[in-house]
This record gives structure tokens, C-alpha cells and sequence, in this order.
């Protein structure tokens, strides 16, 4: 919203002395968000005066039209004489009134002037353009102004050029501040000065004789107000002030009628529309569009009409897409073109915020109207727009206000809001007191009744204000934020992290450290992406909960496993040539439950009950939190020491293990089948001596690492954080040293090809006993030495004792005991006996 300084001061005696950047800086201070403020004319210096145009003489000979002409300046030249310029419009004549700038002033840019010799003539001086003042972009032609001004007249005053405009930024509750209106009140309340309204006006009172009008979607629109202007001038122009007001608002002039509805609207905040009572059929209805209507609208562009859509309609169909643009059938008409508009229908109206901002996004047709509707308009300031532009247009235009007035307006419940006094003083934490809690709310417009306990009723242009805690706002930011003393709170002992928070950091730290690059994704998923993992249909992984608005329609869910967007990274990353990677992240995922329930909304005055944050619990869907990596290329890079090792679905495994001894958990890893993994490559993850599964590794599908445009050999792991710790955190523990050397014994055994090499080794772990210091698998071997659905593990043996060093004899009978035990419990041979 762009505030011309002078105009503000129409409605706020502010004193004299007050620049625009003082009034921004009370404005900021207030809560508004004033972005730049513009100085109009700062560089302009006079002479510049209306002049009148005595004699043209048309110059020939050169490419473009150039005219001779002398210019009566009154005695602002000095001497009284007529002034000889050369100019290159033509949209003049003799006798029309223009602005001369003369020799010595200052234009903006800075662009200082001077007499000089020009086409064969002296020109002392220049007839000006809009665009040359600073006043817009047009430059088609110079400016001619009305007959009544004398010539010498100061044209720098009579055009307002010298000005300062606050350029403030809005935002979508303070849609009241879209106006004069609403900019003032702040500025007053900022000031601490009465406020002159300008919608405070006499209007006359509903009656039956007014303009039909039939409202058939009440909700849609709650107002509508008409009046009806008669016996209008068509050659009337709007006068230089109300042209530079819209200019420096932003608005182009258009034409009379048009150019008194901006002006309202921006004084008031009441988006206005003029229709030309000629072009109207029959009774104005408010009502949705039906299947098949199409509106060309002002800017000449016809529109397929929606269902959704709130229409202003006559006898011959729809003449307006209520509160954003109108139609082209009952414009108002250029007299340059026609007739003109003699007699003019006034529309001031208030709409359903959410029906103008979806018909504004859907015909991709925002305004300044629909801009005001969708944040929130006056529904009282109808009738005063109305009544203010029908006293324009009478006085400027010689017109006749009709006595007919429809006031159409559906019932609206009055909002009181109790709020405990002391309210604003217990949020900012400061002492503020009855009295300036009561005055402050009084300034923006509130009613409040009430001693300790207030009863306050907002004002019909703060449909924000809802609640206890809005009201406090408001009494703090008039007050000033800058005044809410800085104190340091009070800081309860802390208890540090919680074990879960060490557990998730340790897991992070170790992934880091094995060689793991962390990355973030966004928790959004679509069928594509299952698709492409190759998960069966009835997969509860597909079971998702869906976004009512998500940033993405082809990805409306939440992610209900990590890989997704993991593969996703590691596919960005590969088509940018990063070929050598090893990923990982950790994240929530959301898995919706069995049974769905609403989720209750609770106040805002207090803090919910036990019942209500149960409630809400329970509409929640589970967020377990998990661990995934996926790993491509080389794990290892090769270099003149040698070809390097390629990732697969060993480190994937290696990469579960790395988060379970972070997390203080013992894991065994067993033969698995889950999509999207390979089913002969693909790890099954179990907290070892349970049955609890908590996640899978190994390589994945070929079809899904070509659905996804990844390399081949591709791994990943995905684990359940919460799973894996369910049975609660053990103490971690550095290893103990023992100053005593140790005793390595190695051991071959032949099992069946079936037998998991895990259980081996567990076998070989119960039976070694307490000197086992570590175990290693080193070598597989399958062939015909070994017999056909055999394989050999061959498997390294670290002995230690605490407290002496072991004998020969102490190591071979724990090797001797491991393999016994591996015998019963496997089946195994050992090799070579």
C-alpha cells in the first residue's frame, strides 16, 4: 500500500515538522512493515508554471513532427513577454493550457534546463510530459490541464509534485491497513491524535425504491449495496488532485467514474464497482455460475465460468466475477468513443474472503479489489463508500443522486471477547495497567465494558482479532515492542538429552565417521515412487497419509519408509558426476493407523487437558524414527596403490552393524526377502536373541535401480531406530585393554550351504568362552574339495585372558571347545580332520 504523506494528513494532524521517514519509523515501531519511503520531486526546481499556448507553427523538413510555438508564462519569465519553445508533441492546440518548465529549473533525474538553439529557432524552455515530472510512464503526449488556471500559475503546487509516499507492506491480517482509512488509524493511535474517519459520513437509510437487487448465495455475499447516480457530465474529467492521488498510489487514471471508485477504495478500503445503468437488463442477482457461462471481463479476455465461482448477473447473464474484475458489457463508456455514461449504478459489497481468493488464484486474474477481499473487508463501510462515491460523482460530474438506496445485509453475531485485565502485562511480562489496556484497545476501534475481567467487542474491520491473546498484541505493539523489557528467564536445572536424542547423535557421529555423507530430504511421497521400488500392491508401505494441500500433487503423501528420497539424492548426485558415494539419514516416518480419528482443537487461553493432548495423540499417526544409507561406486577409490573395492551389499550390512554398536545393541544378521532388495542379496536385521526384526540390507533390485536411474550394484540399508532400542539403552562401555599378549587360532569349518554363517559364529562365540576376545570371518570357499551344497568358513580366533598370558596348550583347548560346540549346534566338519 503506497501512503502519500499529504493525504495522510488529511485524516491525522500530524505535526509540522514530521518527514516521512519519522512517520515510517512510529508506523514501524506500531507493528507495519514500511518498506521504502519514496521522495517525490526531491530533485525538482521551479520555474514551473501553467502557460498558455498563443501560436504554433508547424516546422517541416524533419523526420518527425516539430512545432514552433510561443507560450504565454504570466510574468514568471521576468517579463511578461510570451516564451518561445520548440516542442515535439502534437496532442496540443492554441489556446490549451500546458506546463512550461523554464530556463534555470531542475527536472528529476536531475535534468537542469536551459535555453538553447534548437531546429533553427531559440527554445527557452519546455513544455512538459507526465513522464518528464515524475508523475507516471506516459510520454505519449504533454500534459494539458483545464482552462480555469491562470498563466504564471506554480504548477509544481497545482500538481503536487513535491511529496513523500510510504511504501508499506501488508500483511494478510491487516488487510484494514489496505486504505487511508486503516494507515490513519495507526498513524493516529501511533501519534496519540484523534483520528478524522472519512467513512464517518451521513448516509441516508434503506429503502424500497432503490436499484433491484437479488442476492441468492447469502453466504457468499452478506452486503450489497447499490445507488444509483443520474444526469452525469460524459465529458466530465476527474480534476488534477484526484489524478495525482491515484498516481501516487499507483493507479492510472482511467476516466471519471472509474478513477471515483479507486479513489474510495483506497480512501475507505471498500472495493467499489461503477456499472453503466443503460447497459444494465433488469434486476443486479448475486448468485454462482452454472455449467456453461463464460464472462468476458474488462480486460477483454472471455472466461470459461466455474461452478465455484460468485458472479454479478442481470437479465442477460453474468456483467461481473464478483469482488475481482467486471464485465466488459456494462463498462463505463469513453465519451471519445460514443455517448457516454450519463447514468451510473454503484456497487459496494462484501464477499466471502475464501470465494473471491479462489476465483481471483483460478482465473488467474488478481486486483486491487479481490486483493482487499481476500484479506478481510469492513462489511460496515459498504454503505459509507458508497455514499462518498455518489457525493463525488455529484460534485464533480453535475450529477443527481437518486433517493432509491438498497442495503441488502444477511444478520452478523457481534463477537465479544472476555480477557482478563492483567493479560497484556502477564505476556510482555511489564506492567501496562487497566486504564492503557482499555485505551489502547479503545484506539483500534474496540468496545470494552469491564473492570479486572473486560468484555470487548472488535471493530467490524478486524476479523483477525478472535481471541484473548490477540487483544494482548495488539495492547503491546501500540505500546511498543522496543518497551518490553529484556529480562533473562529463568532457567530450570536442566536434565541434558535424553537418552534417545545421545542414541540418534551417536548413530549420526558414527555413519560420519565410517565414511557416510549426511543428507535431507523433504517427507514426500507419491505412487511414482513406489512404483519405481517395485513394491506389490497390497504393500503396507504404500498405506500413506495424504496432504490435504501438498506442495507437490504428483507427491501428496508422507513418506512411509526413507528409501525414496535417499535413492533420490543418491540419483541427483550421480547424474552431476559424483559416481563414488556413500549416503545416510535419519528421519521420521509417518505410518497411518488402523483405526483414524479427528484430532480436537483445542483453546488457545490454556493449556490442554491430559483428555485433549491424548486426543491429539492419538490422531497422530506413528512417527518411528529411522536410519537409512544407500551406497554407489567405489567404497573404496583406487589409485597407484591398486584398484580400490567397490560398495555392496557387504558395507550395507557392515553400515547396520555401525549403527547398532552406536546404539549399544548386538544385531544378527540372517538370510531376508523384502522389496525393493535383491531376494538372494538381501539381509534380514534382528536384535540378537530375539525374534524382533528392525530393518534389512543388502543390494537392491535390478528393476528398481533401473526404474530409478541408479548405477547397478547399488545397496542400501533402512533400520528402525526405536525397534532397535525398544528393550532400552545399555551403558556404553569402552572395551577393556589387557597388557598381555594374544593368541590367534585359526579354523576352517565345512557346513551345509544353507547354514548362515551368523550361526556359525554364534556357535563358535558360545563355545570359545570367556579367553574369546574376537572372532573374524576371513575367507569362504565353495568347490568340489569341499563337496557339492557345502562351503567352508574360515574363521579367526583372538584368545586373551585379563590376567596372565595364555599357554599354547589354554588357546588350543578354547579352539577345541568352539569347534565342538559349532559341531552340535551346525552340523559343521572341520576341515582337513
Amino acid at each position: 500500500m503506497r501512503v502519500p504523506l499529504s493525504w495522510l494528513r488529511e485524516y491525522v494532524d500530524l505535526p509540522a515538522g514530521e518527514t516521512g521517514r519519522d512517520v515510517a519509523e512510529r508506523l514501524v515501531r506500531a507493528g507495519l512493515e514500511v518498506e521504502t519511503v519514496e521522495q517525490l520531486g526531491g530533485d525538482l526546481k521551479g520555474p514551473l508554471v501553467v502557460g498558455e499556448v498563443l501560436s504554433i507553427e508547424e516546422l517541416s523538413g524533419f523526420k518527425k513532427p516539430i512545432r514552433h510555438c510561443w507560450v504565454n508564462v504570466g510574468e514568471a519569465n521576468g517579463t511578461g513577454e510570451p516564451q518561445e519553445i520548440v516542442c515535439g508533441a502534437t496532442n496540443f492546440a492554441v489556446g490549451d493550457k500546458v506546463v512550461v518548465v523554464l530556463p534555470g529549473a531542475v527536472l528529476p533525474g536531475p535534468f537542469p534546463i536551459a535555453a538553447r538553439k534548437t531546429y533553427g529557432h531559440t527554445s527557452a524552455g519546455m513544455i512538459c510530459s507526465a513522464r518528464e515530472l515524475g508523475m507516471g510512464d506516459d510520454h505519449h503526449g504533454i500534459i494539458v490541464l483545464p482552462p480555469e488556471y491562470e498563466p504564471g500559475t506554480d504548477a509544481i503546487e497545482l500538481l503536487q509534485l513535491v511529496d513523500e509516499v510510504l511504501d508499506i507492506a501488508v500483511t494478510p491480517d491487516r488487510g484494514y491497513c489496505l486504505s487511508m482509512r486503516g494507515v490513519a488509524r495507526e498513524a493516529a493511535a501511533a501519534y496519540g491524535l484523534p483520528l478524522a474517519d472519512p467513512a464517518l459520513l451521513d448516509v441516508p437509510p434503506a429503502n424500497s425504491f432503490g436499484y433491484p437487487v437479488k442476492v441468492n448465495d447469502p453466504a457468499g455475499c452478506d452486503r450489497f449495496v447499490a445507488r444509483t447516480v443520474v444526469g452525469l457530465d460524459p465529458n466530465a474529467k476527474s480534476p488534477i488532485w484526484l489524478q495525482r492521488r491515484l498516481q501516487k498510489t499507483g493507479i492510472r487514471p482511467i476516466s471519471l467514474a472509474v478513477d471515483i471508485t479507486n479513489y474510495v477504495m483506497l480512501e475507505v478500503g471498500q472495493p467499489l464497482h461503477a456499472y453503466d445503468k443503460q447497459r444494465v437488463d433488469g434486476p443486479i442477482t448475486v448468485r454462482r455460475a452454472e455449467p456453461g457461462e463464460s464472462l468476458t471481463t474488462l480486460d477483454g479476455v472471455e472466461r470459461k465460468l466455474s461452478a465455484e465461482d460468485l458472479l454479478i448477473c442481470d437479465n442477460s447473464g453474468p456483467i461481473g466475477l464478483a469482488g475481482v474484475m467486471g464485465g466488459a458489457s456494462t463498462e463505463i463508456l469513453d465519451p471519445a468513443a460514443g455517448p457516454g455514461t450519463t447514468e451510473v449504478i454503484i456497487e459496494a459489497a462484501h464477499f466471502d474472503p475464501v470465494a473471491i481468493a479462489r476465483g481471483a488464484k483460478r482465473h488467474k486474474l488478481p486486483s486491487e479489489a479481490s486483493k482487499r477481499f481476500e484479506r478481510g473487508v469492513d462489511p460496515e463501510a459498504a454503505r459509507a463508500a458508497a455514499q462518498r462515491a455518489v457525493d463525488l460523482l455529484v460534485l464533480i460530474a453535475g450529477g443527481t443522486a437518486e433517493a432509491g438506496v438498497t442495503d441488502i445485509a444477511a444478520p452478523h453475531p457481534v463477537r465479544t471477547i472476555t480477557i482478563a485485565a492483567d493479560l497484556p502485562d502477564r505476556v510482555a511480562g511489564t506492567e501496562y495497567g487497566r486504564e492503557t489496556v482499555t485505551r489502547r484497545l479503545q484506539e483500534i476501534g474496540c468496545s470494552v465494558a469491564g473492570a479486572d475481567v473486560l468484555e470487548v467487542t472488535p471493530p467490524t474491520w478486524r476479523p483477525d482479532l478472535t481471541d484473548p491473546y490477540d487483544l494482548a498484541e495488539e495492547v503491546i505493539r501500540l505500546e511498543g515492542y522496543d518497551n518490553v523489557p529484556a529480562r533473562m528467564p529463568t532457567v530450570p536445572p536442566g536434565r541434558g538429552l535424553t537418552e534417545a536424542q545421545r542414541m540418534h547423535r551417536r548413530v549420526g557421529v558414527a555413519l560420519a565417521g565410517a565414511g557416510y555423507v549426511e543428507v535431507n530430504n523433504y517427507p514426500f511421497v507419491g505412487e511414482a515412487s513406489f512404483e519405481a521400488l517395485g513394491l506389490e500392491a497390497d504393500d503396507r508401505r504404500r498405506r500413506t497419509v495424504t496432504l490435504v494441500n501438498p506442495l507437490n500433487d504428483e507427491e501428496p503423501g508422507l513418506r512411509t519408509t526413507l528409501l525414496p528420497g535417499l535413492l533420490g539424492a543418491l540419483r541427483r548426485n550421480v547424474g552431476r558426476g559424483n559416481t563414488d558415494l556413500a549416503v545416510f539419514e535419519t528421519g521420521t516416518v509417518f505410518l497411518p493407523k488402523d483405526e483414524l480419528s479427528v484430532a480436537p482443537r483445542p483453546a488457545v487461553d490454556r493449556r490442554p487437558s491430559d483428555e485433549e493432548l491424548a486426543a491429539l495423540d492419538a490422531a497422530l499417526p506413528h512417527q518411528p524414527r529411522r536410519v537409512a544409507v544407500a551406497l554407489t561406486g567405489e567404497r573404496l577409490p583406487s589409485g597407484w596403490w591398486g584398484k580400490g573395492s567397490p560398495a555392496g551389499w557387504a558395507d550395507a550390512i557392515e553400515a547396520a552393524r555401525t549403527v547398532a554398536r552406536a546404539a549399544g545393541v548386538e544385531l544378527t544378521v540372517r538370510q531376508g526377502q523384502l522389496l525393493p532388495w535383491h531376494p538372494g542379496r538381501c539381509a534380514e536385521l534382528v536384535v540378537a536373541g530375539t525374534d524382533r526384526v528392525v530393518g534389512h540390507a543388502g543390494e537392491l533390485h535390478p528393476r528398481a535401480v533401473k526404474a530409478m536411474g541408479l548405477p547397478e550394484r547399488t545397496a542400501a540399508m533402512e533400520l528402525d531406530l526405536d525397534l532397535l532400542a525398544a528393550d532400552g539403552a545399555e551403558r556404553v562401555s569402552g572395551p577393556a585393554v589387557s597388557g598381555f599378549p594374544v593368541a590367534t587360532q585359526d579354523v576352517a569349518l565345512i557346513v551345509d550351504a544353507a547354514v548362515p554363517a551368523a550361526e556359525v559364529e554364534a556357535a563358535l562365540r558360545a563355545g570359545a568362552g570367556e579367553l574369546l576376545e574376537a572372532i573374524r570371518l576371513f575367507d569362504v570357499f565353495t568347490g568340489e574339495q569341499v563337496g557339492e551344497g557345502r562351503k567352508s568358513l574360515a574363521y579367526a580366533l583372538r584368545f586373551r585372558a585379563a590376567d596372565r598370558t595364555l599357554t599354547a596348550d589354554e588357546a588350543s583347548a578354547a579352539r577345541e571347545a568352539a569347534v565342538a560346540e559349532a559341531v552340535v549346534r551346525t552340523g559343521a566338519v572341520l576341515r582337513g580332520a
